[in-house]
């Protein structure tokens, strides 16, 4: 003789009552403001180029000065024939395997002033100029839920 058990048993209302808050503890929530990060860099992009390719293959050596400071970073770079010319970013990033440093091994940054550039090739300066980085700042919105 088979014994029927009520449809609504108590463990199978516990279970489903178990699942139920554990969908509510474990749902996602709604935020109270949009979280934002914010980042700013400055870079500038310094190049040379033989113009005519007359030179064949050379080195490239860029140097940076920080006109506050003093400090000189440089980057030399190989140019094979045929390529002419090439650009380089200061400040590069201290990751790469060649980058803007002093001769210490101090990595450049985009600090706040004026810079000096030049570039030499055999030891003679070929271009040069200057630039600035100005101070950076972040304006970040907090936007609440009303």
């Amino acid at each position: 003789m088979r014994i029927s058990t009520p449809a609504f048993s108590l463990s199978r209302v516990l279970r489903v009552a178990g699942v139920l808050l554990a969908l509510m503890v474990f749902s996602p929530s709604t935020s109270q403001a949009q979280t934002w990060l914010v980042s700013t860099d400055a870079y500038v992009k310094l190049g040379v180029m033989d113009k005519f390719g007359q030179l064949g293959a050379y080195t490239a050596k860029f140097v940076v000065i920080n006109q506050e400071t003093g400090k000189e970073y440089t980057l030399s770079k190989q140019i094979a024939k045929g390529q002419n010319g090439i650009d380089v970013v200061f400040p590069s990033e201290a990751s790469e395997a060649e980058y803007f440093k002093t001769d210490r091994g101090e990595a450049a940054r985009a600090t706040p002033g004026r810079y000096t550039w030049e570039c030499q090739v055999s030891g003679k300066k070929v271009v040069g100029g200057r630039f600035s980085f100005s101070e950076v700042s972040n304006d970040v919105t907090l936007l609440g839920k009303n």
